[in-house]
């Protein structure tokens, strides 16, 4: 009898089995009970992730869980995953505290399935008793209380209430202003680096290792991509309900100047150059957890519709720490916008293993020369920082100055100028 139960793996065994079982010393309640537990454990979470570490328990001990709802939230070096009970059952054992490194293929938590089936009984049956008590109280309460000198008594009780409720705040109040006030404290607080923190840091120290990194600068005139944006931004929005924003026209600009210089467009491995005949570039997005570079593909057959939708897209996808392993895999070319957050002029990191990144700065009216005048221009610096193995200094001012000619002047890509 022993091998037949142990047969069985983690999983609900149906009671009237185990009573066809013939055998006088068993307790089938038991048993029942036993193989109803199911031990979840950690999936695989990609390719090149072994293990993560445990950031947040979203049910606790002794709560109920749905199927596929989201029981904890593991971290890796690349992404955060929730992880899901394939069952439905009560949380009786979790197997990994918050922050504990855990490996994939580790046993995670213990559902007992068959205390869901009670609590799901319990809920069904609650709804039946109240509508039976609740229209029996009612009408006897309401027509004796209604009539009597009700309207005197509230009038009476709300001065007197007033007053207190309003005094308890403003004591509240004065302790929070008097407590900063405390001089001569140094303190100092610890928390522990995130694994994708980890993973972050390693890659740009091992980018500065490994790369001859150098970096040109260009001035970028906005004045006619900010034009057509503000004369067509309503009819695109009308069409393709996204709306058009200065990134798509540096999308579109880098995919032509790489599809015209595919030196930039190549990687080193090993003692081999790799040259691509497509185009991935990665965008550079903010998350609470660190930088992240969702990639967008094919770009030589994206619209800038499509190119708007899909960074929208990733943008959502990152807030909600939703973006997969697969969405950050590859990429050619990285497109980094510190202008966003005011930044005026800097030189970014190459994300590893692509051959360069372009730093995208705010927007400022400057003075500039256009003929024999001065006039005040919208102009925005651009930073190229590239892998001096690979790319010679020719052909990274070529491959800048091809992109700011594109987003200065559009109808370039148009004509394939």
């Amino acid at each position: 009898m022993l091998r037949t139960f142990s047969s069985f793996a983690y999983g609900t065994v149906s009671k009237s089995l185990l009573k066809s079982i013939p055998c006088r010393n068993i307790n089938t309640q038991s048993l029942c009970r036993y193989f109803s537990k199911q031990t979840i454990k950690v999936p695989s979470m990609g390719e090149s992730i072994t293990e993560g570490a445990v950031q947040s328990w979203v049910k606790k001990v002794g709560e109920y869980v749905n199927m596929d709802e989201i029981v904890v939230v593991i971290e890796s070096d690349k992404l955060s995953q929730e992880i899901r009970s394939p069952v439905a059952g009560e949380i009786v054992e979790q197997l990994a505290k918050e922050g504990d490194d855990i490996p994939v293929g580790a046993d995670l938590f213990i559902v007992d399935t068959d205390k869901a089936k009670s609590e799901s009984a319990a809920k069904a049956e609650a709804p039946k008793e109240q509508p039976k008590e609740q229209p029996k109280e009612q009408p006897k309460e309401q027509p004796k209380e209604a009539p009597k000198a009700a309207p005197k008594e509230e009038a009476k009780s709300q001065p007197k209430e007033q007053p207190k409720v309003e005094k308890k705040p403003e004591t509240a109040a004065k302790i929070k202003v008097e407590a900063p006030k405390v001089t001569g404290e140094r303190t100092e607080t610890r928390e522990r680096m995130s694994k994708m923190r980890k993973k972050i840091a390693e890659r740009l120290k091992g980018a500065q290792n490994t790369y001859a990194m150098l970096s040109t600068f260009q001035e970028c005139d906005m004045s006619r991509a900010m034009e057509l944006r503000n004369i067509y931004k309503d009819d695109f929005l009308k069409k393709h309900g996204v709306k058009l924003g200065f990134m798509s026209f540096f999308v579109k600009a880098a995919t032509h100047a790489l599809l015209h210089n595919p030196v930039a467009n190549a990687v080193i491995d090993g003692d081999e150059i790799v040259y691509k005949n497509y185009v991935d570039i990665s965008v550079a997005v903010s998350t609470p957890n660190g930088l992240v570079v969702p990639v967008l593909r094919n770009c030589e057959h994206r619209s800038f519709a499509d190119i708007e939708k899909e960074i929208g897209r990733f943008a959502n996808l990152a807030r909600d720490n939703k973006l997969a392993l697969e969405d950050m895999q590859g990429g050619s070319f990285t497109i980094s916008n510190g202008g966003i957050y005011g930044s005026m002029l800097g030189t970014p990191i190459i994300n590893p293993p692509q051959t360069s990144i372009l730093g995208m700065h705010s927007i400022e009216n400057r003075a500039v020369v256009k003929g024999d005048q001065i006039v005040a221009r919208p102009i925005m610096y651009l930073a190229l920082t590239y892998d001096h193995r690979l790319l010679d200094g020719k052909d990274a001012v070529l491959f800048l100055r091809a992109i700011k000619m594109a987003v200065e002047e559009p109808t370039r890509i148009l004509l394939d100028l």
